[in-house]
């Protein structure tokens, strides 16, 4: 005999697994765009540094 099918679950199963692939992408992206900014060394690292420091002081 088949098995009857839950089709909300398989749905929702789906749409977490494209949710995990978008998210990881996004990330991805953001690290590339992290990477590419900033004053030429690649990190990109010393003017979000120096951006926090100031907030922070004020």
């Amino acid at each position: 005999m088949p098995r009857k099918p839950n089709y909300k679950f398989e749905r929702m199963e789906r749409d977490r697994a494209k949710a995990a692939k978008k998210a990881a992408r996004q990330k991805a992206k953001a690290e590339r765009r992290a990477a590419g900014d900033g004053s030429g060394d690649g990190t990109g690292e010393g003017t979000d540094a120096s951006r926090t420091g100031d907030e922070n002081s004020q």
